[in-house]
């Protein structure tokens, strides 16, 4: 395997590690939840993943043929929250998600110096590659705070429980030595 080809299968893990937080922290979060926000200059988890699927879906259908800004989206409208249930955000959280996953595994390394748009800017597919990780980890990460201010003490951790670094040190070493 080249270089090329293990950054493309590294990123495809670290999106679906990203993607994981998000699932998890939907799973935890009642149909009312996903819509709560502290105040008006917050988003609550349903704009944000109106959000991520709009700029998914613009950014990665026709990647490497056509600027990722689409004309057809409509970013100003993603900030409405008009997602009615909890089973429609997750319809428009995979289908974000979804087109992202087909064209990454559509790409291979002869592909990672070639040039895309993103707003007429051009950038390599790299380049691209890492902006969409840093803006999708940024919001999955603002979902993930969301719901633990929502859950308070039924919180369910998606990492290390607080206390217990020790503890997971210990155990991943014994795992690994086996």
């Amino acid at each position: 395997m080249n270089l090329g080809d293990e950054y493309l299968k590294v990123v495809q893990e670290r999106f679906k590690s990203v993607k994981d937080l998000g699932d998890k922290t939907i799973g935890q979060l009642a149909n009312d939840e996903i819509h709560w926000n502290l105040n008006e200059a917050s988003n609550s988890v349903a704009v944000i993943v109106k959000h991520l699927s709009g700029n998914m879906v613009s950014r990665w259908s026709d990647f490497l043929t056509s600027d990722g800004e689409k004309s057809y989206r409509n970013r100003d409208q993603e900030f409405e929250d008009d997602i009615s249930s909890k089973e429609e955000l997750i319809t428009v959280w995979e289908k974000g998600w979804n087109t992202l996953f087909e064209t990454l595994n559509g790409l291979g390394d002869q592909d990672l110096l070639k040039n895309v748009c993103i707003r007429g800017e051009s950038h390599t597919v790299l380049e691209a590659i890492e902006r969409q990780m840093a803006h999708y980890a940024y919001h999955v990460g603002q979902i993930v705070y969301i719901g633990k201010q929502i859950k308070d003490e039924n919180w369910e951790t998606l990492s290390i429980p607080k206390g217990k670094s020790e503890e997971y040190l210990q155990h991943m070493l014994k795992r690994h030595q086996s």
